[in-house]
């Protein structure tokens, strides 16, 4: 998702159910929230970012894959729950 800085996207889609978005503003915080949070959802700020970083920071993020260590598992399960429990 695209906002002047990434927060308000971040804020309105983290609201709907099983979504776990991420303001991202550089390469690594792109790939590490897919990586550690299994984060489902990139918000970029279009006032902060430029469209060449933008691009690089889509790559990363979409290349990432969740991680199999399992304290990134566990905490990705306590996410889970506190969403069904909402």
């Amino acid at each position: 998702m695209v906002c002047g800085t990434g927060v308000g996207a971040s804020i309105a889609a983290n609201k709907v159910k099983g979504i776990r978005a991420a303001v991202c503003r550089d390469i690594h915080s792109a790939h590490q929230c897919v990586e550690h949070d299994d984060v489902n959802v990139m918000c970029i700020g279009a006032q902060i970012v430029g469209p060449w970083l933008a691009l690089d920071l889509i790559d990363s993020y979409l290349a990432a894959k969740f991680s199999t260590d399992e304290d990134f598992r566990r905490r990705v399960a306590k996410l889970h729950k506190m969403d069904a429990d909402r």
